[in-house]
């Protein structure tokens, strides 16, 4: 017990370093690096997604039952996605595992990452991924959140230049299909934004999938991402900050809007419709204005959502950022803010408790990798 108790203490100081992805070609001769988000930091979290990748119970599925047919195993439900608690957890596990051994390809885990990788994503077992999806009853199923990370995953494996990944991606295509299909006559049926912090906010969904969309080439998704962005939060004003965030949220509202909105619109346009929306950002270097987030039990499912809040604000933050121009006032307070929440929810990813071990390892590389940001570098609509 002691040893596990020096050990935890040991982490939580690694975490709360601040961490930016660094690979060989970012090493400058002669200087020595900051502390870095590297393979050595990242193993930690591939550690987590592949202990718990196949791990098919404890089970929390959302399934609709037609007749005793449907009463079986998640293995034999969804084959390629039926560990790590739930559906949408054990697809952003998989992309967790493709982007770590994708971008630190020489990792002491990256073998064992893809080794998981081709065991799941089977054309068999893609299949009766897909049978299932298209099953009566299941319009929606994992809509938005998980079919937003399967989007995401496609994209991982599209843009990774490998022989297996290319494999694995023509393995997952019909998944993906039917996942874009699944959006692209759901949204235009959706009258108004769902505004939650959790899985079926609109806001972060349509982010991932406006991603996915320029990733892929896909303009016909990407411009109906963009125009739904567009007609849902365009007008809005003076969100209610200060309302956030709900005791169970592992997104804010408020910064999710802002962060789908700064990938459509070009960066002055942006600056003045961020006036409008949060009139209450300061101009300096203040981190009251959106304190961390405190989770007060990080062994319940539900309350350990607080600890992702803060790991899906900073990315948020950070992508705010990246969206103003670079004369903008009030990037001192976004960078601070990102910061605190990028410590606090850090030093949270211990895998201590397995309600939040199975998941926030994925929100951890999608931030400290700045995954999101890369839609951003994309031509504005």
């Amino acid at each position: 017990m002691l040893a596990w108790l020096e050990m935890k203490k040991i982490i939580v100081a690694l975490c709360l370093v601040p961490m930016t992805l660094v690979t060989a070609e970012d090493r400058t001769p002669g200087k020595e690096p900051a502390p870095q988000f590297d393979a050595h930091a990242a193993e930690r979290f591939a550690r987590l997604a592949l202990a718990c990748v196949r791990k098919e119970y404890p089970n929390h599925i959302s399934h609709l039952l037609n007749s005793d047919a449907d009463v079986a195993p998640p293995r034999k439900l969804t084959p390629a996605f039926c560990g790590c608690y739930d559906w949408h957890s054990s697809v952003h596990g998989h992309w967790l595992l493709a982007r770590l051994a994708r971008t630190f390809p020489d990792a002491s885990y990256a073998s064992e990452a893809r080794a998981a990788l081709q065991v799941s994503l089977t054309k068999e077992k893609i299949a009766q991924e897909v049978v299932y999806l298209d099953g009566k009853g299941r319009a929606s199923f994992e809509r938005p959140y998980g079919l937003a990370w399967l989007l995401q995953l496609g994209a991982e494996l599209r843009e990774w230049d490998d022989p297996e990944a290319k494999e694995l991606s023509a393995n997952l295509r019909p998944l993906e299909n039917a996942a874009v299909s699944r959006l692209t006559n759901w949204l235009p049926k959706l009258s108004h934004p769902v505004r939650i912090g959790e899985h079926d906010q609109t806001a972060f969904a349509l982010g991932l999938i406006l991603d996915y969309a320029r990733s892929s080439g896909n303009e016909a998704l990407a411009k109906l991402a963009a125009d739904s962005a567009k007609r849902f939060f365009l007008a809005d004003k003076n969100c209610p900050l200060a309302y956030e965030p709900s005791g169970e949220d592992f997104f804010s509202p408020s910064l999710g809007e802002a962060d789908v909105m700064r990938r459509i619109l070009a960066p002055n346009e942006f600056a003045e419709w961020l006036t409008g929306f949060m009139p209450q950002i300061p101009t300096k270097a203040d981190t009251k204005w959106l304190p961390v987030a405190v989770s007060p039990d990080p062994s319940d499912p539900k309350l350990a959502h607080l600890d992702g809040l803060n790991l899906s604000r900073a990315w948020m933050l950070e992508g705010i950022l990246s969206g103003l121009p670079a004369h903008d006032p009030r990037r001192p307070a976004f960078d601070a803010t990102a910061e605190a929440h990028k410590s606090a929810g850090l030093a949270a990813v211990t895998g201590e408790h397995y309600e939040g071990g199975h998941w926030l390892g994925s929100f951890a590389v999608y931030l400290t990798t700045k995954r999101g940001i890369r839609g951003s570098e994309q031509e504005h609509d």
